[in-house]
């Protein structure tokens, strides 16, 4: 979708700002621009929609190289946000979100029509928000409705310059997470330019990191993390890449170790029997269709004798994540409920524990598929609980 062939661009006074820049980003794609101040990935964005122009190579949106359209209907066709949203403070928040389609000649039912929706989209109702005006909002609300402006005219592409940077870190998060919830659905080829890495991993379904001018590294969150490509990378990224790595990296059910089972209907004198030939101290409780309803103490099933089922005696899980998500997720659950382990779920379903050595292998297993280029199940090595 967008297509940089050796792009360059010097200032008058001799600086400068990209030199040589060749890269790919694939419809549908989110890719990340991360580096230091005045390495050049704001410029980069904005040759984009000819906000700056190039002095050397080209760059095509949808093969058709940016230089040869006119630069106003090339920015009408292209979504842009910026900090703070870059609202009209004269204008309210349905009028702002109109601001694109009034501008393509849309009638002006059909453009609030089509703004009271993206405004929907991005959480905010325009029977309570569509007529405040931008001073009546917070940050994040601001925020929001730069987002359903630039999606309001449907546009292929949408350029995003540090569009998170002007809130607190807890608004920050939550409007990460919206984020790319909408971008599951709208699918939008996005550049977005931030100088955070944490933001660049989290968002991006590649990332490139800048130099001076030029991009060190251009590849997944997961490879950047594990393997950076040069010293330069691996000490932007920081030493503590492994643990940034922990939220790149989902959780799969070959993760996954299986403990003893108890199920809800169970005689507790029965479960009592199986722990016990087992050697077991304690058992994950099931329904029928395998959900989970909790976990059970094999000492509380030997105490109740003939009496009860194991669902009289099963205790609330406290700790649990559903499968696919993030292994810092798991590691946060364990921390915060001072837990051994994390059950997994998919849906209601149970599907195994997570303990610390499965999420340490599953890390180690992340890191070296994307060194060797191959998948996690693919990759084998002596289990730390084998060592």
């Amino acid at each position: 979708m967008i297509r940089f062939e050796q792009v360059g661009k010097v200032y008058a006074d001799g600086t400068t700002a990209v030199d040589g820049l060749s890269f790919e980003v694939a419809e549908g794609e989110l890719v990340t621009l991360v580096g230091p101040s005045g390495c050049g990935k704001t410029t980069t964005m904005m040759m984009v929609n000819r906000l700056i122009e190039p002095t050397s190579g080209r760059i095509l949106v949808n093969g058709e190289d940016v230089s040869t359209v006119d630069p106003v209907r090339l920015r009408r066709s292209i979504g842009f946000v910026i900090q703070q949203g870059g609202l009209f403070p004269h204008r309210t928040v349905l009028e702002n979100a109109a601001t694109v389609p009034a501008l393509l000649g849309w009638k002006r039912s059909r453009a609030r029509a089509r703004a009271a929706e993206l405004l929907d989209l991005v959480g905010l109702d325009p029977g309570t928000y569509g007529g405040r005006y931008p001073a009546q909002l917070s940050g994040g609300q601001r925020q929001r409705v730069g987002v359903a402006r630039a999606l309001a005219a449907d546009p292929p592409v949408l350029l995003m310059d540090e569009p998170f940077g002007a809130v607190d870190p807890v608004v920050r998060e939550r409007l990460q997470n919206e984020f790319l919830n909408l971008q599951a659905t709208v699918r939008k080829t996005v550049l977005l330019v931030t100088h955070d890495i944490e933001e660049a991993v989290r968002m991006g379904d590649r990332i490139a990191v800048y130099g001076q001018g030029r991009i060190e590294q251009f590849d997944t969150p997961g490879a950047v993390l594990g393997a950076p490509a040069s010293p330069y990378v691996a000490e932007f990224v920081g030493t503590d890449r492994g643990l940034k790595r922990l939220s790149v990296t989902a959780i799969e059910p070959d993760d996954l170790d299986q403990p003893p089972v108890a199920r809800l209907d169970e005689a507790a004198s029965a479960a009592a029997a199986r722990l016990r030939a087992d050697g077991a101290r304690w058992a994950v409780v099931l329904g029928k269709g395998g959900e989970l309803h909790g976990w059970v103490a094999a000492e509380a099933l030997a105490l109740a004798g003939e009496e009860g089922t194991v669902g009289d005696l099963a205790r609330r899980m406290e700790a649990w994540v559903p499968v696919g998500a993030p292994l810092k997720r798991a590691f946060g659950e364990m921390l915060q409920h001072d837990a051994g382990w994390v059950a997994v779920l998919d849906g209601p379903r149970f599907l195994g524990v997570l303990t610390p050595a499965g999420l340490h292998e599953a890390l180690r297993r992340s890191v070296d598929a994307d060194v060797r280029g191959v998948g996690r199940d693919e990759v084998e090595f002596d289990s730390i609980a084998d060592a």
